[in-house]
């Protein structure tokens, strides 16, 4: 993983990022280049080689696939005409809709709106929080004296199945990203049965198939899950289990390196024996949720009674 970033990098980075920005903000009105290359501060030409270069989708493939990605959403919860949202989404017609809906996800959208399968959904980087943080590597946690408080709560997780998708050797995000992409998220995100949101998980050694990562991602199920995985995936059953469930103060998303790594060493400090209880992390997966500035970062931790 390259963690050398000159100065023009960075500003090429920064540029692209305000593109993102406007995508999202604009993804119900007409989008030119021109008004993109206004964001980037650079000409059409290169404000379009940048943001392939560095996302790897022209930018219309990538406002394509988002609103593609939107529209799917809303299936999923059942509420709109097909027809409705080809136009709310700026498609010139139903039938342009459709198609560009079955390219990308494989099956119509008014065949999604019946099943709602797990499929593809587009979930894209955010590009100058990923580059910072690499740009960072990761911090010796011996060194870091400023912590942040948590919240800390004991729940109950009942007997579930587990939609994961393994890596190789992984035993963090990034690593995980380098081996199977990281797109994968967008996959678990479309579960309409999800018990909860997705996870990144740290499985116990019981739980790790041979030639495969400690660290994966995926999502919780009901026993009752009968739907098709996408290729790629497995189900396991997950056994009942007590979470330690730890959150930080919130933050703000451009500090997300430092307050993550702060609120990793206040969770390490933690003694859970204070409340009655030991780690049992050969018996359960601890797991992370993606850190979201506003509601601080969540990890937790498997835990018996002493």
């Amino acid at each position: 993983m390259n963690q050398v970033m000159n100065l023009e990098d960075y500003l090429h980075i920064e540029a692209v990022d305000r593109m993102q920005q406007y995508i999202h903000s604009h993804l119900h009105e007409p989008i030119t280049l021109s008004q993109l290359s206004h964001e980037a501060l650079y000409s059409p030409w290169h404000s379009a080689r940048l943001f392939k270069d560095y996302l790897g989708k022209t930018p219309f493939e990538y406002i394509r696939l988002l609103r593609l990605t939107e529209s799917a959403k809303l299936l999923r919860e059942g509420k709109p005409k097909v027809v409705d949202l080809a136009f709310d989404f700026l498609f010139s017609s139903h039938e342009g809709f459709t198609k560009a809906f079955t390219k990308a996800f494989g099956l119509p959208p008014s065949r999604y709106l019946k099943e709602t399968p797990a499929i593809k959904q587009f979930y894209p980087t955010n590009l100058l929080i990923y580059h910072k943080t690499i740009l960072k590597g990761v911090t010796d946690m011996e060194k870091i004296q400023d912590t942040r408080a948590i919240f800390v709560q004991v729940v109950e997780r009942p007997r579930r199945k587990l939609m994961l998708k393994r890596g190789i050797k992984a035993t963090e995000y990034f690593e995980y990203c380098e081996e199977v992409g990281c797109d994968v998220w967008g996959i678990l995100t479309s579960v309409k049965e999800a018990l909860y949101e997705p996870i990144g998980l740290w499985l116990p050694e019981k739980l790790i198939k041979k030639g495969t990562s400690e660290y994966v991602q995926g999502v919780e199920l009901a026993l009752d899950y009968d739907k098709p995985i996408p290729d790629g995936f497995e189900i396991i059953e997950l056994e009942p289990c007590k979470m330690m469930v730890f959150q930080g103060e919130p933050y703000n998303d451009d500090d997300f390196m430092d307050e993550v790594m702060k609120a990793k060493v206040a969770i390490e400090k933690y003694d859970p024996k204070i409340v009655g209880y030991r780690y049992d992390f050969e018996n359960h997966p601890r797991f992370q949720l993606s850190p979201e500035g506003y509601r601080g970062y969540i990890e937790a931790y498997p835990v018996t009674n002493l």
